[in-house]
């Protein structure tokens, strides 16, 4: 799920960069300290969409910085599109934007068998041609989610069959 949110980050900046540039310099910072970085309850930055206001620095050179952005927060039950990244005997890593995710074997079909002789490995069913690869789409559902400060690990389960 997407949302766009108000957050609060402090740039910490050398005396180099004082000068004409400044306001430019931070901004630049921002973008790079916090876009693509996990904000904890808040989700994955994904874009910073306005700035709404650059503070006097204090102290040595700290710049508190209010903006919007939007952010990808995932939740448990939510069904969501993931490209699959990795297919071994213990199951399918896929990601989900920035989020990397796991489906065990147990979530997997019954009826489609790992195939490691395959180039890439897969899992197929024995009387179709359908099969899971890397790279393909597929849809799944957010079983279970761990928030940490820095990072979410989830836990999918096998929705629906690949998106082919």
């Amino acid at each position: 799920m997407f949302f766009h949110v108000s957050l609060d980050h402090e740039i910490l900046l050398h005396p180099r960069y004082f000068g004409p540039q400044l306001i430019k310099t931070v901004r630049r910072m921002l973008f790079n300290e916090v876009e693509g970085k996990c904000i904890g309850r808040y989700g994955y930055v994904i874009a910073v969409t306005s700035i709404d206001n650059i503070g006097v620095g204090r102290g040595y050179v700290i710049f508190p910085v209010k903006y919007h952005a939007i952010v990808f927060r995932p939740f448990k039950h939510e069904v969501v599109e993931a490209i699959i990244t990795q297919v071994t005997k213990m199951g399918i890593f896929c990601k989900i934007g920035p989020l990397t995710c796991f489906i065990s074997r147990h979530s997997i079909p019954r009826d489609m068998e790992y195939d490691a002789s395959a180039n890439p490995p897969c899992y197929k069913k024995k009387d179709d041609d359908l099969m899971i690869q890397p790279d393909d789409s597929i849809r799944v559902k957010i079983a279970g989610l761990q928030v940490d400060a820095k990072e979410f690990v989830c836990i999918m389960q096998k929705k629906l069959s690949n998106n082919e």
